[in-house]
């Protein structure tokens, strides 16, 4: 084996295990904002909040945090998750939706 090599085989692995990391960060943060989507609607159908924050964690990443809340006709969830990684990969990744609640759609004030 040449030194090259020898150089170039730890380089590669390195960059090969931080290319993993990547999609896996990726595809939680992608299952982060499903879940907040997934709540939103839920809470908009005026589901009972155990349904919808039921709903939010099925969808999102393991040991997530979510929270719903409404603002004025906008049902609101959030959701947080962490990502692990080595020193300064470890991500803490977030999401919102809202939605219209549908207790006030065709309502005139």
């Amino acid at each position: 084996m040449t030194a090259e090599a020898a150089m170039a085989i730890p380089v590669l692995v390195v960059f090969a295990l931080t290319l993993v990391w990547a999609l896996m960060a990726a595809s939680a943060q992608i299952r982060c904002v499903d879940a907040a989507r997934a709540g939103a609607r839920a809470a908009a159908r005026s589901e009972p909040e155990a349904q919808v924050l039921e709903a939010a964690r099925s969808a999102a990443p393991g040991g997530a945090e979510v929270a719903m809340e409404r603002t004025g006709e906008l049902w609101r969830v959030r959701v947080a998750a962490s990502m692990p990684g080595p020193g300064p990969l470890a991500l803490k990744l977030h999401a919102e939706a809202a939605a219209l609640a549908e207790d006030t759609v065709g309502v005139t004030q």
